[in-house]
């Protein structure tokens, strides 16, 4: 029965507090194998005045997003096409890769480039799945598309996954992969 205690300075609120607990629960069971019931963690509040380093007392820094909020929020915009909201969730250095390895880096050439593949495209999404990495969180969401061709043909049931790179509580990479040439071509 694994038990992780962290001590944490005070201030996070519960809807952070709860995030953190079930992210360090999953951590455990990526290296051991005990059911989520047999996985203990505690959070212990440290008061700001109770905790010193370098010599000074600290504040808690605020959280970052859930990134998997935040993956779908990114695409909720994209799919409204409010690209200034969009575009506020991207780091500065963002990039994109899609399908054949285009490369695009602003919005406004991916809408460009989508011109001439379909009228539009919705994603239904099965699910996200957020991975710790070294530089930030990863999340992948996977699903299909469904949508019109340039031609008015209608096109649903398409397999995709996105993969997002997270850091600072922005986005700082997408990479895309779908079936939709198959499907275009087939």
């Amino acid at each position: 029965m694994p038990t992780i205690e962290v001590k944490l300075l005070s201030g996070y609120d519960d809807a952070t507090r709860t995030r953190l607990c079930g992210v360090l629960s999953d951590a455990v069971r990526t290296v051991i194998p005990a059911p989520p019931e047999a996985v203990t963690v505690m959070l212990h509040d440290v008061a700001p005045a109770a905790y010193m380093r370098g010599g000074q007392t600290r504040q808690p820094a605020p959280a970052l997003p859930d990134a998997a909020a935040l993956v779908r929020r990114f695409l909720d915009h994209m799919e409204a096409r409010d690209l200034a909201a969009a575009s506020a969730l991207l780091a500065p250095d963002f990039t994109m890769t899609f399908p054949g390895g285009v490369r695009m880096t602003r919005l406004e050439d991916l809408v460009a480039w989508a011109q001439d593949r379909y009228r539009f495209v919705r994603k239904s999404y099965d699910r996200f799945d957020l991975a710790p990495g070294p530089d930030g969180a990863i999340v992948y969401c996977f699903g299909t598309l469904a949508g019109e061709w340039p031609d008015g043909a209608p096109f649903s049931g398409v397999r995709f996954i996105d993969r997002f790179k997270i850091a600072g509580g922005l986005l700082t990479r997408q990479d895309v992969w779908n079936d939709l040439g198959e499907a275009r071509h087939g």
